[in-house]
């Protein structure tokens, strides 16, 4: 009897111990925002995030709403432990506290309006009464500027709202709609791979797009693992297989890579935030 309770006891204590050991290793979650399908985020993410996570020792695992507006709802919660994103900068959202630690190396990038090519559409003001499609009601370059911009000008369109970038791409290009709202970088890589020729009506001043940012309740120590991880990886041969085939899988002549960046290099974006005449649509 006294052997079966020593052994049960053993068995307890290292279910205990291993349960431990087990939630201190859980994957911290890593939001990206949606730009195209879920499929294709996950299919350039996770190898991404691979990487990160065994060259940091923090365990990494990708988190994407169905939808813009809920990832803005998660980001305002808090519910993220790193971010891949610019919906930390909304007004709403600031209180949640995530701090950027770095960003996409490369230009700042545009909000455009564009039509197909042949398009009879030729000004903003051809779009009066239009249909115009967006990617979702929280898309800072392909709704916020654009419909910003329209309402400056006393234009008034029908707004229709198709998901992710490439879905109100995918839209323009079937024939739905005269015109999109777009992020001029994710469109000029779509186009290229479906082959589609089309024309800029109206382009944004140009904004630091995404960065990459902490929760303040993920220790700092761990931010800086994760950071150096995504900062080495364009000088790592195996960084720079990982960010070459992302590249390839979305058509980019130029891969990815990350530097380092700080809260202040987004202000203007916050700015706009706060001067917008476009409602913003939170959860």
């Amino acid at each position: 009897m006294r052997r079966w309770i020593g052994t049960a006891s053993v068995i307890m204590l290292l279910l205990a111990l291993g349960t431990h050991g087990w939630s201190e290793t859980q994957p911290l979650s890593f939001g990206v925002i949606i730009w195209r399908s879920p499929t294709l985020t996950a299919e350039f993410w996770n190898p991404i995030l691979r990487y990160v996570s065994e060259r940091s020792g923090v365990p990494l695992r990708l988190r994407v709403a169905p939808t813009g507006p809920e990832h803005t709802a998660m980001v305002r919660r808090g519910e993220l432990n790193f971010l891949y994103s610019n919906h930390n900068f909304i007004k709403e959202n600031e209180e949640s506290g995530y701090r950027v630690f770095g960003r996409p190396k490369g230009e700042s990038q545009s909000g455009e309006i564009v039509v197909l090519k042949d398009s009879p559409i030729q000004s903003l003001a051809d779009l009066e009464g239009k249909e115009v499609v967006f990617p979702h009601t929280a898309a800072f370059l392909g709704y916020h500027l654009p419909m910003d911009a329209l309402l400056r000008k006393g234009i008034h369109v029908k707004p229709l709202f198709a998901g992710n970038q490439e879905g109100a791409m995918g839209q323009l290009k079937a024939g739905r709609t005269v015109a999109a709202g777009v992020n001029a970088d994710v469109m000029r890589a779509f186009a290229q791979r479906e082959n589609i020729p089309y024309r800029v009506l109206w382009s944004s001043d140009k904004f630091l797009s995404l960065a990459l940012s902490s929760h303040p309740s993920v220790p700092a120590e761990t931010v800086k693992a994760v950071q150096a991880a995504f900062l080495q990886m364009s000088d790592d041969p195996e960084g720079t297989k990982v960010l070459a085939s992302g590249a390839a899988l979305l058509r980019q002549t130029t891969p990815l890579s990350f530097i380092a960046a700080k809260d202040s290099d987004f202000d203007n974006m916050r700015r706009f935030y706060r001067t917008t005449l476009v409602k913003i649509e939170l959860q």
